[in-house]
């Protein structure tokens, strides 16, 4: 694969006013102003290779939303390189933004009172696209994302799940290199999520084209995305697969056992501690470093009747919020 995002030692930093207190302070505020400088973003280094689909993820305040601002030409960085699809960013913005489409969950693109349609046909001249091509792409994406039934419907009128899929089609009708999905399944219902996810995973395989995913919803990062880029205090912490991530970046496992009887009380092993009890089972949580699993197994098996026993990684949402909560340190990338 080829890679079509590169960026190298990106920073960012933003000049914020002090707001002083009181008649006086108003004044000196304006006649001697004083800044705080924030820096947003630390010199960080990343890639993206065509076809991927990749999430890059952080708490709020993170950085995020900066990089993606300079990624799209919306911000200028103070320092590094950015090459996006051939292009610098801010310097070529409306070439690159013939060869990118968005979608953000709380920014809708779609004309509010007028039927999806329109804002399609408006979009299509604004792409300067061909009429004849033009009108075998929206065929294409009404029969993908199954919006014939409300394409002619007000944009006010539709659910939310309706519109996110007539916004995913906006994004992607001038076929678009790169997709930036911010929140994209923000507020939908599960059965909703799930169906968005299928759609946006077809799409993507399909068309071949590279998603940067945005999101706090843990699910739309273990359905759509194979690799994730953790960004805290405006450093990376994480770059590798979510299946590594899930793997090695905590010693905490979660075990649960079904005995042949009623299950004992305690377990006297340090670092096991029960977290849920039932009739016949027990929810473990270990710590691999103190309370290994084989020696966990042992014990369990050499002193109990059991019927079952499973061990499973923690969720992907509290490994995540335990990196948060570690601070920055150095970034963590896996082979």
């Amino acid at each position: 694969m080829s890679t079509i995002v590169n960026v190298k030692n990106l920073s960012k930093t933003f000049k914020v006013k002090i707001q002083k207190s009181g008649l006086k302070g108003t004044f000196k505020s304006l006649l001697k102003p004083e800044f705080n400088i924030s820096q947003a973003v630390k010199g960080i280094s990343f890639q993206i290779e065509k076809g991927e689909r990749l999430a890059f993820i952080g708490p709020n305040g993170a950085g995020k939303s900066t990089t993606i601002k300079v990624l799209t030409g919306i911000l200028h960085p103070d320092g590094g390189e950015v090459n996006v699809l051939g292009h610098i960013p801010w310097k070529d913005r409306q070439k690159l933004s013939f060869k990118t489409g968005a979608v953000f969950g709380q920014k809708p693109q779609l004309w509010y009172h007028l039927p999806p349609g329109d804002t399609f046909e408006l979009f299509g001249k604004i792409y300067e696209m061909d009429g004849h091509v033009y009108k075998k792409r929206v065929a294409e994406l009404v029969d993908l994302f199954e919006i014939t039934p409300f394409i002619n419907t007000p944009v006010r009128q539709l659910s939310l799940g309706q519109r996110m899929r007539c916004e995913m089609v906006a994004a992607l009708l001038h076929n678009p290199e790169v997709i930036f999905l911010d929140e994209p399944t923000i507020g939908l219902d599960v059965v909703s999520k799930k169906s968005f996810r299928e759609l946006i995973r077809e799409m993507s395989e399909r068309e071949h084209v590279t998603i940067l995913l945005t999101s706090h919803d843990v699910g739309d990062i273990e359905k759509l995305c194979k690799r994730v880029i953790i960004i805290n205090e405006g450093t990376l912490v994480y770059e590798g697969q979510v299946s590594t991530l899930k793997r090695t970046s905590m010693n905490r496992k979660i075990v649960g056992v079904r005995f042949g009887d009623i299950p004992p009380e305690e377990l006297p092993l340090e670092g096991c501690k029960i977290v849920k009890r039932g009739k016949y089972g027990l929810k473990l949580e270990t710590d691999n470093k103190i309370c290994p699993i084989r020696k966990l197994m042992d014990y369990l098996i050499g002193n109990f009747e059991i019927e079952d026993i499973n061990v499973a990684d923690p969720p992907l949402e509290e490994i995540i919020g335990a990196i948060y909560n570690e601070g920055v340190t150095a970034v963590t990338r896996d082979a």
